[in-house]
């Protein structure tokens, strides 16, 4: 354990070395966390699924849920590595068959998220994967979509929390992993 603890604090600082800093974007006063940068990069790409694996192998996970789009990108290596299924969470009218829906609240308007209805059984456990926790309506929306079709929501996983945006706090009771935290911009 104490191991793991030292081994992951080194690869923090690895992967926010691997993650590209783009100023002002999308708009002006805005840090963005690029990950396509630590997922173009073989060793990186390879130690970060390694990494998110490890927090979720002892939670007995059923089924992973990604949400559109770049959760879906290591959603599906952790379905493949814990023996699980992928389930996809989408905007609206990008899912062929019967949907639930979820609004939620973003910063300037609302949006919507969907899942298909059979994607998830009553009682099956579910790890939620996303690439980034900010104000966290996104994640919650997901959750709130996973309990409505009958999921139990054991594990968020993310690529990054922008933790000074407070996100985790809409989490309170669930298992809340990052591979890196920002404290600040």
């Amino acid at each position: 354990m104490i191991a793991w603890l030292l081994f992951f604090i080194y690869m923090e600082e690895y992967f926010k070395q691997k993650i590209r800093n783009v100023p002002n974007f999308p708009k002006e006063g805005i840090m963005f966390r690029d990950i396509t940068t630590l997922i173009n990069d073989k060793e990186s790409f390879r130690l970060g699924a390694e990494a998110l694996y490890r927090f979720s192998n002892d939670q007995q996970i059923d089924k992973v849920v990604g949400i559109e789009s770049r959760g879906f990108i290591f959603g599906g290596l952790l379905a493949h590595q814990l023996g699980a299924g992928l389930v996809l969470v989408r905007k609206p009218g990008k899912l062929p068959y019967k949907t639930l829906r979820q609004s939620y609240v973003l910063e300037y308007g609302e949006d919507i998220l969907e899942i298909h209805t059979d994607a998830i059984k009553p009682g099956e456990r579910i790890l939620l994967h996303d690439d980034l926790l900010a104000t966290g309506g996104t994640a919650r929306a997901a959750c709130d979509l996973i309990e409505k079709a009958g999921g139990v929501v054991v594990q968020l996983s993310f690529i990054v929390e922008l933790a000074f945006l407070g996100g985790k706090a809409k989490f309170e009771g669930y298992k809340v992993d990052s591979l890196v935290t920002y404290q600040g911009e």
